[in-house]
């Protein structure tokens, strides 16, 4: 198949458990749950995404007619030398089981990295990734109810922490919705969290940062 990548570029996880770690950005065009164009965000799935997917022509971007060849992208990324750790690739997007395929995550492992997806949990997770997050988004079905991460974007009106609470995931990640009522939401955030300790607050750092 070929991918399409809005951009792709090397950077710090700015949210959630891996807060911190270096890694590829690899976002992904197309999502399911909002086209991402303004005109369609009020009959979304999804009305509060705050992230550009739409297209291919953002840094790093394009179309990929291997899975090969977007591997070798990708890894370009990483920096070279005796320092340079363990790369990581965050698949991104919009949603990116949209299009991270068996083949795709053999050619990423080939390439040296450790994957780590981020995904809205509509679609079933494929075998072989390292670090699965799932974020779920209004009342769009959770198919995928197992992973390494759970983030909740807080409050959502059709979705609460403790509907979540009960699932197979080894860390749970509050996140304040970013809105014109952020603070308010930070302290409803930070108030849940620390009345409920099997969440962790997640915030996001990036933006603080005023980074990618």
């Amino acid at each position: 198949m070929t991918y399409s990548v809005k951009e792709m570029y090397l950077t710090v996880q700015g949210e959630g458990a891996q807060t911190g770690l270096p890694a590829v950005f690899l976002r992904f065009a197309g999502c399911n749950l909002w086209s991402g164009l303004e005109r369609d965000r009020a009959k979304a799935v999804c009305k509060f995404c705050d992230t550009d997917f739409v297209g291919t022509d953002g840094l790093g971007g394009g179309k990929f007619k291997t899975p090969a060849a977007l591997a070798r992208a990708a890894i370009g990324y990483w920096p070279e030398g005796e320092m340079k750790g363990q790369p990581w690739v965050v698949c991104t997007g919009g949603e990116p089981l949209l299009q991270l395929d068996d083949a795709l995550i053999k050619a990423l492992h080939e390439a040296g990295f450790k994957i780590a997806v981020e995904s809205n949990g509509t679609v079933k997770a494929p075998d072989g990734i390292d670090w699965l997050c799932i974020s779920p988004k209004a009342d769009a079905a959770l198919v995928q109810t197992t992973g390494d991460e759970l983030k909740l974007v807080y409050p959502q009106a059709e979705n609460k922490p403790e509907d979540f609470a009960h699932l197979e995931f080894r860390n749970f990640s509050l996140q304040p919705l970013d809105d014109e009522n952020q603070s308010r939401h930070m302290q409803a955030a930070f108030d849940y969290c620390i009345a409920h300790p099997q969440w962790r607050l997640s915030v996001q750092t990036h933006k603080w940062l005023g980074v990618p």
